[in-house]
């Protein structure tokens, strides 16, 4: 049996033509979506989910190509763009009952999130983005030896073949380096878990490969249009990150100031994995942030 989230229902809803995503539902109240990052599914949020369900309804969905979602292939570079992946939730959402919602994203989910807050801004009241920058920013600030911890994001942009052959040839090899690398607590992903995340990513090579390519492609010309279009999250926004901005020589809250003026932006302690490694400090954070 796969572990899922405790006192959760769980559900297929069809998002868009041919793309059905996993969902694993509870509570009521105003609703909060919960988006995982890489190399993860939406078990991430199994403590932060359990706890915002007692006044919240929480929606934690895989993302398309991840998890028991579905996996279309990437047929003209748009299909795992974030704008793409943004309307499979907004999608999502409304199929639930929900045209207006909360919304928390981790890693690749908080790219996605990013995205829905700027294309979306009817439907997203709240924006929570745990330890990224925006994909623009992202790559800026990637420069010099320093850059060697990103080199991920430089094998998953190369034209399709060599990333997915590299990566398949191992992929736990591959997908267990992030999650011991990133992890200061590797006792927030327990075995199970951890073997979950492992069986789901290796089933899925292809598809988050082709969601990082997108990061290098189109979805930097996405951002760069935003950007000169003077476009902004509308929505109150807090931002909770490792002290990157520290090791990488660069100014986190203030490149984050520059697309959400009413910022609320925490530097955290503990690993990437923050929802699995300080849970308690996460729900501080989405609970204020959903008084704003």
């Amino acid at each position: 049996m796969e572990p899922r989230i405790t006192g959760f229902d769980y559900r297929r809803v069809t998002v868009a033509d041919g793309v059905t995503l996993n969902a694993a539902v509870a509570g009521s109240g105003r609703p909060i979506v919960l988006l995982h990052g890489f190399p993860q599914t939406h078990l991430m949020w199994r403590h932060v989910a359990a706890d915002l369900a007692a006044d919240h309804t929480v929606i934690c969905p895989d993302l398309r190509g991840y998890g028991d979602s579905d996996k279309p292939v990437d047929t003209d570079g748009t299909g795992y763009a974030k704008r793409t992946m943004a309307a499979d939730i907004v999608a999502l959402a409304g199929a639930l009952g929900h045209e207006r919602f909360a919304l928390a994203g981790h890693d690749r989910g908080a790219l996605v999130a990013f995205r829905a807050g700027l294309d979306h801004p009817e439907a997203i009241s709240h924006l929570a983005l745990l330890d990224v920058l925006p994909t623009l920013d992202m790559w800026g600030v990637l420069h010099g030896s320093a850059a060697a911890v990103a080199f991920h994001l430089y094998l998953m942009a190369q034209p399709p073949g060599l990333p997915e052959a590299l990566i398949g040839a191992d992929p736990d090899a591959f997908f267990s380096h992030f999650l011991d690398a990133w992890a200061r607590d590797p006792d927030a992903l327990p075995t199970d878990v951890r073997a979950a995340y492992l069986r789901a990513s290796r089933a899925a090579v292809t598809s988050i490969v082709a969601d990082y390519r997108a990061s290098a492609g189109i979805d930097v010309d996405h951002d760069t249009a935003d950007r000169s279009a003077g476009r902004h999250l509308r929505m109150p926004v807090s931002v909770l990150q490792q002290d990157w901005g520290a090791a990488l020589g660069y100014d986190a809250a203030g490149l984050w100031r520059a697309w959400a003026p009413d910022l609320a932006h925490q530097t955290v302690t503990c690993g990437h994995y923050m929802a699995e490694e300080a849970p308690a400090e996460v729900v501080r954070a989405l609970r204020t942030l959903l008084t704003r």
